[in-house]
């Protein structure tokens, strides 16, 4: 049985009953609340038959910790939890029948704070992504924060922690997968690489980027036009750019 999480906050709750309702194991909500949006949770949740227990704050906050649990908490079974033989069949499967259009991954390597795994996140399922791949160690987890700042898609997107991302990166070459991987030290623009066919985009933590062990394992290193003061973007306004020029080019059916 996979393990069991907390979504927290009710557009994440609403969210998860519209799209993954069979996930949901427990609507823990805050006892006699006067608020109408989560007397609607309640409803809903028991018309889709799912149990509903009454909580003090003080539970709640345990179990949200530091976000905002405005008076509802999901306990759910996280069932879209790959491990590394789990991703390489995802990735069998969809290089086998791409009817759907060409494979995309998301590779995070080394992403500490949760508020940007959550946005990445987010913009990975908008953006039509397979599957997020992410170190398993020394990285944000799929806490609460992650689940609120995802808006659903923590819950639904295939998530990968691997115990060893180059690794993984090595296979995917070796299946034909194009790896492309964002660096100021790129010397391609992104918009110069095709990113049409089957693909992995490759993105660096907030304070030290990629490691030079994933580095060595992509096909291109491309940067970003920077035509104004700054000199980097956040990681998670980086990831959508880059997806959505992937998206771009396959909707337009060419590549850079």
């Amino acid at each position: 049985m996979s393990k069991a999480r907390f979504v927290t906050g009710l557009r994440a709750v609403e969210q998860l009953l519209s799209a993954r309702p069979d996930d949901v194991r427990t609507l823990f909500v805050e006892y006699r609340s006067a608020n109408p949006r989560v007397k609607a949770v309640v409803e809903r949740g028991r018309s889709q038959g799912i149990a509903i227990q009454s909580a003090n704050r003080a539970r709640l906050k345990q179990m949200s910790g530091e976000v905002r649990h405005q008076g509802v908490v999901a306990e759910i079974e996280r069932n879209t939890m790959l491990d590394e033989a789990g991703l390489r069949t995802l990735v069998e499967a969809r290089l086998e029948d791409d009817s759907g259009g060409p494979l995309l991954l998301l590779a995070l390597d080394g992403i500490q704070d949760p508020h940007n795994l959550g946005a990445c996140l987010r913009t990975a399922d908008a953006a039509g992504v397979d599957a997020v791949l992410a170190p398993r160690h020394g990285v944000a987890g799929l806490g609460p924060t992650v689940s609120k700042v995802a808006s659903g898609a923590a819950e639904s997107l295939p998530f990968a922690p691997l115990a060893n991302l180059a690794r993984a990166l090595d296979w995917l070459g070796d299946y034909g997968v194009r790896r492309i991987a964002t660096s100021d030290r790129g010397e391609r623009s992104l918009y110069d690489v095709d990113a049409s066919g089957h693909s992995a985009i490759v993105m660096g933590g907030e304070e030290k980027g990629l490691s030079p062990a994933i580095l060595k394992r992509v096909d291109h290193v491309v940067a970003l036009p920077m035509l104004g003061a700054v000199s980097s973007l956040n990681v998670s306004v980086a990831a959508g750019i880059c997806l959505y020029e992937a998206v771009r080019q396959r909707q337009a059916g060419q590549g850079g």
